[in-house]
């Protein structure tokens, strides 16, 4: 179906009469005055006014419907309704950069309920939208913008409905934007670094808008923007908002400079606030960023504009700062322009990442010094190779394409379907074994599960035969779960529950299953699953698989038997905590020597040149039946570049937990795992949490508690009272000294993990032989360590030490017994 030719030719001859008509009408107003627009009122008889812009009736009854209801503003109250293939034919004078928007309010009519359509639509050989519906919980008017070079000519806009749906439109704007609107290149940026050449096709791409951010400022309508756009506020994008402050400056307009930023870039109200570095006059160091992240589609390039206008100081010799994008790219920002509050913008092309995000940063360059940002624009790039030659039967022939082909998958699938009936048929009745609610699954790949027996998969060295970065059918998950049974939960975290299961093959697991509503998502899922598959360390948690079927996010990991650290140092209520055995001196040093391996190896041997865990705490630190120390949970972990010395990226942890240095300045470091561990080991001795608003004021945070103590001489008195009189002094005050060591408030000022193995070994070593005593001197260095003969060095690799670590993992018969038992997680208070 076509719209009928007096449509066209009512749109074609009118253009003229309309553009003169609402030229007059934005000359005289605020608006852009752009040399050629069609706004056109779809479905209806009569012309209606929005935001000062005239949209024209098409004046065209065929599969028009329309509502009365009177909430619904005028131009929405009717829709043009397509049952097939269809079309809107503009005339345009002009070549250049347009935008184009379509309309869309789903209402119920007599006729139809517009919420049941589902459609795509393309644009001049561009598909625009694909498998598009307006759902009932959306935001109206939902208004799609695409911006994109046209050529003079008949240009179309073409609605395909999915067989068995339809299409519809409200209103339809087109109109040429101001010169120069979009530039032909820009720098490109990618989650790695800057790419060494500009992105040099943003004029052959569409750009849909996804993100237009008011920094600093309020919600922004069409009613006040220069070209009808909507901008929000940032407040719901930062990382950390203390860091930041609201600026405004309403009382002076901003003076465009020629040729560089106009109103039409971006409204006034957004020059005239910001987002600036909230600095605390009483510190001597506010060295930090300010951080925003975007949900945008994975792997996909976007152009993004940066807007700036210095409404802060009255000198025209502003400070320069340094914009920092995935934190591996930066770039120094400076107005050019003589005047004070003048306007400007930096346009780049920028990759989104594996997971879908792009995040920004502003920051000084020197210290003290302030940063700040006016207002964000994130446009996805249309791909260009959906662009068909020929644009005018491209969806008909996609669509022929997809029946032919879903035709002769049908016919394939029900065939296999039916050999594998039959096949699984005659096995059954040639050999009678197993019977289960839930099918046979492929678990490891290679080999099907029903090619092995039972005993032979107890008889191998379990977890070292298996491929552990394959998926787990959801028929496997719910089988070890006995489907997701109650009884089977041994903990709650900010993941979701996790439940004790057990494999067809007999070995036992941990099912973490996300539930909606928990702080943690996809993100944190997939990080999960990409780090615990590239490592593989005896004080690493390991993980046996996922599941992502049926829109479920699963992780499978070994069974400890004897649950997380925490579960064995605070005796509370919990009955299941009370019945744990007492963890001797000696044994919490072993934990936290085995941890500290765990974390060592991380930041040494991680792929991509070192891993920060960024969620270290007692909860985190599982131990097994041997009370063999293995670290979890990496849903927050990130990979480092050997040369970097920090990552600029939003503050993420526990409470308590937090590198003050990271809270403060948002760079993360390995340092802010070992000021994370600090705390665990005071945990460790004095079995009280991180955080206890019980206790008197400058006893609440155990950290500063500790410190203080320890600088006073007098640590023994937060030792848990289980093991008062069971510590050998020596041993208490060289731990007490690590702890101190780590918790330290400079990053730099910490050691690194290799020297807490070391450290922690020789306390270790002083428990065990009592009769060695150091009072004046630094024992560390006056005695040799228990395992590796040789004094300690800041400038130490790892490797020596790893030798002996992976000479254990073959020998040491307790972690092969390891891959039988892990337990994540007794985490009532987990993140």
């Amino acid at each position: 179906m076509h719209i009928s030719n007096s449509l066209n030719s009512s749109i074609a001859g009118g253009a003229f009469i309309a553009l003169l008509l609402v030229q007059c009408l934005l000359v005289q107003s605020q608006y852009f005055a752009s040399p050629e627009n069609h706004f056109i009122n779809c479905g209806s008889n009569n012309d209606t006014t929005l935001n000062s812009r005239k949209f024209i009736a098409d004046s065209s009854s065929d599969g028009a419907v329309s509502t009365s209801t009177a909430t619904i503003p005028p131009l929405y109250q009717s829709a043009k309704v397509f049952t097939s293939l269809s079309r809107y034919k503009l005339t345009l004078v002009n070549n250049g950069t347009y935008v184009v928007r379509l309309h869309f309010y789903p209402f119920s009519s007599p006729a139809r309920n517009l919420l049941d359509s589902n459609f795509s639509v393309s644009a001049s050989g561009y598909t625009l939208l694909s498998d598009f519906r307006v759902h009932k919980s959306d935001k109206l008017p939902v208004i799609e913008e695409f911006i994109f070079f046209i050529d003079s000519g008949t240009f179309e806009i073409i609605f395909a409905p999915d067989k068995s749906s339809f299409a519809f439109v409200n209103a339809i704007e087109t109109f040429l934007a101001p010169e120069n609107f979009i530039p032909s290149s820009a720098p490109h940026v990618t989650p790695s670094g800057s790419d060494e050449d500009d992105y040099n096709d943003l004029l052959t791409q569409i750009l849909r808008p996804v993100y237009r951010i008011n920094v600093g400022g309020e919600l922004l309508s069409p009613d006040n923007d220069t070209l009808w756009r909507n901008w929000i506020p940032d407040d719901n994008f930062l990382y950390h908002k203390e860091v930041a402050k609201n600026i405004r400056s309403y009382g002076s307009k901003p003076n465009y400079p020629l040729g560089g930023a106009t109103k039409y870039s971006a409204p006034d109200p957004v020059y005239q606030t910001a987002k600036e570095m909230k600095i605390d006059p009483q510190k001597t160091s506010n060295f930090f960023n300010i951080t925003w992240q975007f949900n945008v589609t994975k792997n996909v390039k976007h152009f993004m504009r940066v807007h700036f206008c210095d409404i802060l100081s009255d000198s025209e010799n502003s400070d320069k700062f340094n914009l920092y994008i995935f934190s591996k790219f930066s770039s120094e920002i400076r107005d050019k322009n003589s005047e004070v509050r003048t306007p400007f913008y930096n346009d780049f092309v920028v990759d989104s990442d594996t997971f879908g995000w792009i995040n920004i940063s502003i920051g000084p360059r020197e210290e003290n010094q302030t940063a700040f940002l006016n207002g964000l624009e994130i446009m996805e790039l249309v791909n260009d190779e959906s662009r068909d030659s020929s644009g005018e039967n491209k969806i008909s022939k996609k669509f022929l394409i997809i029946i032919i082909v879903c035709s002769v998958v049908g016919v394939v699938a029900f065939a296999l379907v039916l050999l594998v009936i039959f096949v699984i048929r005659k096995r059954r009745k040639a050999k009678a074994v197993e019977k289960s609610d839930w099918p046979l699954v492929n678990l490891y790949g290679g080999n099907s599960y029903s090619g092995l027996t039972e005993s032979a998969v107890k008889n191998e060295s379990n977890f070292q035969t298996l491929n552990l970065e394959l998926k787990l059918a959801f028929s496997e998950i719910m089988y070890a779960t006995n489907k997701f049974d109650s009884k089977s939960i041994i903990g709650k975290g900010g993941f979701g529950k996790v439940y004790k299961g057990t494999l067809r093959n007999g070995i036992k697991v941990a099912v973490k299953r996300s539930e909606s509503g928990h702080g943690q998502g996809l993100p944190e899922f997939q990080t999960e699953i990409m780090v615990l598959s590239s490592i593989r360390h005896r004080h690493l948690v390991s993980l046996i698989g996922y599941c992502d079927e049926m829109s479920e996010m699963i992780l499978v990991y070994e069974f400890m038997e004897k649950g997380t650290l925490q579960d064995h140092l605070y005796k509370g209520t919990d009955p299941k905590s009370r019945a744990m055995p007492v963890l001797s001196w000696n044994q919490r040093l072993d934990i936290c020597i085995g941890a500290a391996k765990g974390l060592n190896y991380l930041h040494t041997e991680g792929s991509g040149g070192g891993i920060i865990h960024r969620d270290v705490k007692s909860t985190n630190i599982l131990l097994d039946k041997d009370f063999v120390a293995k670290v979890s949970d990496f849903g927050l972990s990130r990979s480092g570049l050997p040369e970097q010395t920090h990552i600029s990226t939003g503050v993420k942890g526990s409470f308590g937990y937090l590198d003050p240095e990271y809270f403060r300045c948002m760079q993360l470091t390995q340092k802010s795992d070992v000021y994370s561990f600090g705390v665990v080991l005071l945990e460790v001795l004095s079995a009280r949490p991180a955080i206890n608003n019980l206790l008197p004021r400058e006893q609440v945070n155990l950290a500063d508690w500790g410190v203080y103590l320890q600088q006073k001489g007098e640590l023994e008195k937060i030792v848990d009272p289980l093991l008062v009189g069971k510590i050998n002094p020596n041993s208490l005050r060289k731990f007490g000294e690590i702890a101190a060591k780590c918790l330290r408030e400079e990053g730099a000022d910490r050691p690194s993990m290799v020297d807490v193995i070391w450290d922690l070994e020789y306390a270790l070593q002083l428990q065990c032989k009592p009769h060695e005593e150091s009072i004046t001197t630094d024992v560390s260095w006056a005695m040799p360590l228990p395992v590796v003969q040789r004094l300690p060095s800041t400038s130490l690799t790892i490797n020596e030490d790893e030798m002996h670590l992976r000479i254990d993992d073959v020998l040491d018969s307790s972690y092969a017994d390891a891959s039988e038992v892990f337990s994540q997680l007794k985490i009532d208070d987990a993140r």
